[in-house]
């Protein structure tokens, strides 16, 4: 009878225990506790503004990182050699806009950061944010983009006076590369379809080759559902139905055309995080490349947004396995824009970069 009255507390205790709700912790990235270095270019345009404001997040949060600041522009002839090192040297980095001149036979930094790193795989998150009106609700959407060929070559010249040549280039390697990249980000976060973009009824060859590669790789993940979708009808299904998407895999322009489509579609250029992944190394940047730059307007009134690279940051610091530091960013983040009091102009508001910053700060666990 003694035992039954001694354990009737402990019952009560487990019965308890088993109500209560129980949030999920990580622990701080085991090793030495060194800080991680990461190169930093804060670029051209409204990119001063808004690496500013991650170095100053950083640096409250006591994240484990460390920026070395690289002066870049985009109209440079190339990428500094020793900016390249430091990429290679530390094999992240992290960067504003870099303003790409029209014409005039300039190469784009972007592409050459791209190519010398091989960066094959861009991945923007295209998502609803709670607290954040749009026309569409539950649009999350991951478009993974391949990187360093197709219309992006660069490769054109003028035949005769009045006739240019472009040359798009598609190879198996590629393909086979960027889609099992696709279908294994799927596979480790759960998403259950992958969406092929073409434009296969056209061009037959080039892209009939990027679907085979898609195919072929789909047969090895049977657990998640495969499609295609011609890039026009896919760009009207994006602005009616956009929920009907998970994860979208597309050759290197139509992938920036769906990138940019889904992020207005879902709260803007301005909070939607995005990254460049190779083998080696990453570069994380807005996800977005539309308004990355930004207008004069915006950077001489300081009201750039600095969400999409806040979040870009969050990327960063979980890509280098410092997972509770990226949940506490953007656990902050989202609860600044969820309240909605601190929101910059493209977000309905009036804030200036510096209050939604120190918003921000404030929210921080």
């Amino acid at each position: 009878m003694a035992t039954t009255r001694r354990s009737l507390p402990l019952l009560r205790t487990l019965i308890a225990g088993k109500t209560q709700t129980r949030t999920v912790t990580y622990m701080p990235r085991p090793g030495d506790g060194a800080p991680r270095p990461v190169t930093l270019i804060p670029g051209d345009g409204i990119g001063p503004l808004v690496t500013n404001a991650v170095e100053q997040v950083m640096e409250v949060m006591h994240a484990p990182v460390y920026f070395e600041k690289y002066d870049v522009h985009g109209d440079m002839k190339r990428v500094p050699q020793e900016v390249l090192d430091s990429i290679k040297k530390n094999k992240v980095c992290l960067k504003g806009g870099l303003r790409t001149p029209m014409g005039g036979g300039v190469s784009s930094l972007n592409m050459q950061l791209r190519k010398e790193l091989d960066l094959y795989a861009s991945l923007v998150n295209c998502c609803n944010l709670p607290g954040l009106p749009t026309r569409h609700e539950n649009v999350d959407i991951v478009v993974i983009r391949e990187n360093t060929e197709g219309e992006y070559s660069g490769l054109e010249h003028e035949v005769v006076p009045g006739v240019v040549e472009s040359l798009k280039v598609i190879t198996k390697f590629c393909s086979e590369r960027i889609a099992k990249y696709a279908f294994e980000y799927a596979y480790l976060n759960n998403r259950k379809k992958v969406t092929a973009v073409h434009k296969a009824n056209i061009m037959k060859l080039a892209d009939g080759l990027f679907l085979e590669s898609c195919r072929e790789v789909a047969t090895k993940y049977p657990s998640i559902k495969y499609n295609e979708i011609i890039v026009d009808n896919c760009c009207m299904q994006l602005v009616s139905k956009p929920e009907q998407f998970d994860v979208m895999v597309t050759p290197n322009l139509y992938g920036n055309l769906v990138a940019n489509t889904a992020a207005g579609i879902a709260g803007g250029t301005g909070v939607m995080p995005g990254g460049n992944v190779g083998a080696e190394y990453a570069v994380f940047e807005q996800g977005a490349s539309a308004g990355n730059v930004g207008k004069e307007k915006i950077v001489e009134q300081k009201t750039a947004n600095p969400v999409a690279l806040l979040l870009s940051s969050a990327m960063m610091l979980r890509h280098l396995q410092f997972p509770s530091f990226a949940d506490r960013l953007e656990s902050a983040v989202k609860r600044v824009i969820s309240e909605g009091q601190y929101r910059t102009k493209d977000l309905g508001g009036q804030s200036s970069t510096q209050e939604v910053v120190d918003a921000v700060i404030a929210k921080l666990d």
